[in-house]
């Protein structure tokens, strides 16, 4: 097979250089626009916060994993703020965001109207008693494990795993035990949040082996960053 003329790769090269451009600029106006569109100002401020957390370049990493068409699952959704994201970017999306907070979701509908934003829906509803019929072809936790009683988590993943469709992903994003500085830095402001309810942040050695054991082939991705976080990365497929 004959190589194209170096002006033909050049062309080709510039090409893609400039539609990543126009996506990072587009995810930038993206995450803006959500945040403006926060009906409260508090909520404004604590979604400026999280979009600093899992910045653009962290969201976009995990959402390489997503497909840009079918249905996709957002646990543990909050205000909506990422699934809004990813539904943004994706507009051939369908993406069902479920959380134990009903003003939170309330907030998250509010928000995606003003947008208008028509490929999520949001449902008020506790994960772990959390039921639908319906198959995924992605699933996304992200930073929920280490809020959920350690009792329920092995079933709770379980279950999920049951409504992925054949070839899905389920991607989870949580925080590690180590280093332990950091794990104390992000412990502390997860207290200020949610105050002395039970946190548990496992070991990746410990969750990765329960995807495992779940039937998952499980990649585990650290998260750089320069700020304090131990974030990682847990993408598992089924074969």
């Amino acid at each position: 097979m004959s190589t194209p003329p170096a002006s033909d790769l050049d062309r080709r090269v510039a090409e893609l250089l400039q539609a990543a451009r126009r996506r990072r600029e587009q995810g930038r106006e993206t995450i803006a626009a959500i945040v403006r569109h926060q009906p409260d100002a508090i909520v404004r401020a604590y979604s400026r916060v999280r979009f600093m957390i899992l910045r653009q370049s962290f969201l976009d990493a995990i959402g390489q994993y997503f497909p840009e068409r079918g249905e996709i699952l957002d646990l543990g959704c909050g205000f909506g703020l990422f699934s809004l994201y990813y539904a943004t970017m994706g507009p051939e999306r369908r993406i069902t965001g479920v959380d134990l907070d009903a003003r939170r979701i309330e907030m998250a509908r509010r928000c995606a109207a003003a947008l208008g934003v028509t490929n999520a829906t949001y449902i008020a509803e506790d994960v772990l008693r959390w039921r639908d019929e319906r198959t995924f072809d992605a699933i996304y936790m992200l930073d929920l494990v280490h809020h959920l009683p350690v009792a329920d988590v092995a079933g709770t993943l379980e279950r999920i795993a049951s409504r992925l469709a054949p070839g899905g992903t389920l991607i989870i994003k949580d925080v590690a035990d180590k280093p332990t500085y950091k794990m104390l830095f992000t412990l502390a402001l997860d207290r200020l949040m949610v105050g002395f309810e039970p946190i548990r942040y496992w070991p990746v050695l410990e969750l990765s082996s329960l995807l495992r054991a779940l039937g998952f082939d499980v990649r585990v991705h650290p998260i750089r960053d320069v700020l304090p976080y131990p974030h990682v990365l847990y993408v598992c497929r089924r074969g």
